[in-house]
């Protein structure tokens, strides 16, 4: 799989690859040397992920990995599916590693292009307003969970959200 020929921003949407797939409780992640999804770690008993977690290719954000995505669409994806989105917004956080060392690691959160319960969402504010205090929480817990501090600083629109991929476009693939 060769995700440098890849582009992040077609024709208004996002190519957004799954790792790890709604309501699983294991984590992948793309290895771009072996080319493959290998099994990063399992999350403890009775925890899993509340959306489809992915990544844009070729982007790179401040945590030196490309730009992470929780994508909203009917049901699960699989690991490596390649899923066309429109980003409704994304939440602006920093992350204290373990060893103390402080950096961004902002989550877009994108809908499925195809997506038929999610197809009227434009933005967040379409969306329950319970939705983005739940994904904080998740990412907090989850974080918690491997001693780091997930801290989010703010949300932020659509418009936003784009702004944010077209500066963070690294043209190097995962």
């Amino acid at each position: 799989m060769n995700l440098n020929n890849v582009e992040p921003y077609v024709k208004g949407l996002v190519n957004v690859i799954i790792e790890t797939p709604k309501g699983s409780p294991n984590k992948y992640n793309y290895d771009p040397e072996l080319q493959l999804f290998k099994l990063k770690k399992t999350l403890p008993l009775g925890m899993v992920f509340p959306f489809d977690f992915g990544f844009i290719p070729n982007t790179m954000g401040g945590d030196g990995d490309p730009l992470d995505v929780l994508v909203l669409m009917d049901a699960p994806g699989s690991v490596g599916c390649m899923v066309e989105c429109r980003l409704v917004g994304v939440l602006l956080a920093n992350q204290k590693e373990l060893k103390g060392k402080k950096t961004r690691n902002d989550r877009i959160v994108a809908v499925a292009n195809g997506s038929l319960l999610f197809g009227q969402v434009k933005e967040l504010k379409n969306l329950s307003t319970a939705l983005p205090q739940a994904i904080e929480n998740f990412f907090i817990d989850y974080n918690e969970r491997q001693g780091k501090v997930f801290t989010p600083i703010r949300w932020m629109n659509a418009a936003a959200a784009l702004e944010h991929l077209k500066k963070n476009v690294s043209g190097r693939g995962k």
